[in-house]
């Protein structure tokens, strides 16, 4: 079943595509412009088994598009980090701009809703940070279709990795079942590791 929440995230996903094989990737591939991120909530805190900070992100990645247009292609939210793929508008690069507005919208209005950080040192409350997501985040340009193929695959499997679910099927937020859809994937796809290999920084 797809959450409500996880709709604003799929909705942006090109639709209407009957995908066929491998180079139906061609459709979505930007050259220079798509790109794979792992972004990981501090201490690595399971902030997002809470229900209101699931929907909350949800919002907030709305409003990030709208403000600043981009596709996000695949998208799987675990506990304590996520990871996505995104197509930026052509000679757009600004996904740092992206995720620093993210990061903060999430992080204001989370902690206007008394929602719970994690504690800060003192060199921590001389930057004015708070204990919501870790500082950095992980990006890496997608240099083909195969790499997006394999980054993919990477996404939808990785609940499995981490032990929350027997299939990328019983997984429900994550961008699988919009994948199946469009005839990316079978229902059953992710019996073993499709991308056992790839290393991925930040994971």
């Amino acid at each position: 079943m797809v959450t409500p929440w996880l709709g604003i995230f799929l909705s942006t996903i090109v639709a209407g595509l009957t995908i066929a094989g491998m180079s139906d990737y061609r459709r979505y591939f930007v050259a220079g412009g798509t790109y794979f991120f792992t972004v990981v909530t501090d201490r690595r805190a399971s902030l997002f088994a809470n229900a209101q900070a699931r929907c909350l992100l949800g919002s907030v990645f709305r409003r990030c598009i709208l403000r600043q247009p981009m596709s996000v292609l695949a998208i799987v939210l675990l506990p304590d980090h996520l990871h996505c793929l995104w197509a930026l508008p052509p000679g757009d690069s600004a996904y740092s701009d992206r995720w620093r507005w993210l990061k903060g919208e999430f992080t204001r209005r989370w902690l206007a809703l008394d929602g719970l950080e994690q504690p800060i040192g003192e060199s921590g409350r001389r930057e004015r940070r708070r204990g919501v997501w870790q500082r950095r985040f992980w990006e890496h340009t997608i240099r083909d279709e195969a790499d997006l193929e394999r980054h993919a695959d990477y996404i939808h499997y990785n609940p499995v990795r981490h032990k929350l679910a027997c299939r990328p099927r019983d997984w429900p937020w994550s961008s699988f079942h919009r994948w199946v859809a469009l005839g990316h994937y079978p229902i059953e796809w992710g019996r073993s590791d499709p991308a056992a290999s790839l290393k991925v920084a930040g994971e």
